[in-house]
């Protein structure tokens, strides 16, 4: 979720981060390539080694980096930089992370496999599922609400709320009443006449999995996602506390980096973007979640009926939008998955549409079109290296 420390919000974070950080120890970049079972490639090895270790010594560079790439054969694990910069100690799989906007593919994961069990409808309405919510976006469907081309504004932009964020950034809300902030707002645009990424959709894809079931939508995840691909570590918590041990993230503009794991509460998020996971929790959802092992192929082909439309930030190559998924063609070839983006944390998740290789890449610090274009495109070339060395 690209929610921005905008200067205000910056100057509440730090005056509540309990952590003033010496930019002296940012990048003592212990890192290297995982021993694991599978091949050796001691080459592809350490050039991607060296790109991540270049990516965090860098201008603007996260102060972290750990990658899970995974195929039939092995794992190999690449991280450069620090976990907590506080400790010095290298990022590891098992640390917790919020997992940002990547979280929009387990609502995805949820209302698909619900619409597999016939208590949803892809073109089901807002009218017929939702009545509560404005009369004027009755017409939108689950399946717009899913590729965002429903037109429904974004909530996480809204004065009002933003306003809420920056005089508190733990402020504890409701999730069930997040679109309150734009029930007065028209829909921006006819639903599915054009793409227009907004928080506003998945959080609407939640209120109707529960609507259809009268079931929280927390349980709906336990049960149809985390025990089927058996995640082990993740959570949707409403609170701003984050697991132990856990990834530390930063704001690194301007220096020195402030730790800002724990400024926001994930309340405000949600659905969205609330999820706190682990890279190798990660791992294992993409792995289930890109063939389609949670539902039936008929829904598999629905979900990839590729509109315009990019990722938030835009992930590797080229980017089409599917109902909860992205198709990111690179120079090597095709992957699907998600990217995410939240204060203190980057993600990209992807695999082959088969599953059977995939790549889980986390940085450190938010970076996304707004607030670090450069940065971004950086970080999108290191990734596209990422996934050419999974396909080769």
């Amino acid at each position: 979720m690209p929610l921005p420390c905008r200067p205000a919000l910056r100057r509440r974070l730090r005056a509540v981060s309990v952590l003033t950080l010496c930019l002296g120890a940012l990048v003592p970049a212990v890192a290297s390539a995982d021993p694991g079972a599978g091949p050796r490639r001691p080459d592809a090895d350490r050039s991607l080694q060296r790109r991540i270790e270049e990516f965090v010594r860098g201008p603007g560079g996260p102060p972290g980096v750990i990658a899970v790439l995974r195929r039939d054969s092995g794992t190999r694990v690449l991280r450069a930089g620090v976990a907590d910069l506080t400790t010095g100690r290298p990022p590891r799989p098992d640390d917790h992370m919020r997992i940002a906007s990547t979280a929009k593919a387990f609502s995805g994961a949820v209302a698909l496999s619900l619409v597999d069990r016939d208590l949803l409808d892809l073109d089901d309405t807002l009218r017929e599922r939702l009545p509560r919510l404005p009369a004027a976006w009755g017409a939108v469907t689950l399946r717009q609400l899913l590729n965002h081309t429903s037109g429904l504004p974004d909530y996480s932009r809204d004065a009002e709320f933003l306003r809420v964020v920056t005089a508190d950034p733990r402020h504890r809300f409701d999730p069930r009443r997040l679109l309150d902030y734009v029930a007065d707002e028209p829909l921006a645009f006819p639903p599915g006449s054009r793409y227009l990424y907004s928080n506003s959709d998945n959080i609407a894809v939640a209120y109707m999995a529960e609507a259809a079931t009268g079931t929280s939508y927390e349980r709906l995840l336990r049960d149809l996602v985390h025990r089927p691909l058996e995640l082990r570590d993740t959570s949707l918590p409403l609170g701003y506390r984050m697991p132990e041990p856990y990834l530390h993230g930063y704001d690194v503009t301007p220096p020195p980096p402030e730790d800002v794991s724990e400024i926001l509460s994930a309340s405000g998020v949600w659905a969205s973007g609330g999820i706190i996971s682990t890279p190798a929790d990660m791992t294992r959802f993409i792995r289930g979640y890109a063939p389609g092992a949670l539902y039936d192929r008929t829904l598999v082909r629905e979900q990839r009926r590729w509109v315009a439309g990019a990722s938030e930030p835009a992930g590797p190559g080229q980017n089409l939008a599917g109902l909860a998924i992205f198709r990111y063609a690179t120079r090597c070839g095709v992957v699907l998955g998600h990217t995410g983006n939240f204060p203190g944390y980057t993600q990209l998740i992807a695999a082959t549409p088969d599953g059977r290789r995939s790549l889980t890449f986390t940085a450190t610090a938010q970076i996304n079109e707004a607030q670090a274009p450069d940065q971004l495109a950086r970080l999108r070339a290191v990734q596209e290296d990422f996934v050419c060395a999974l396909l080769r």
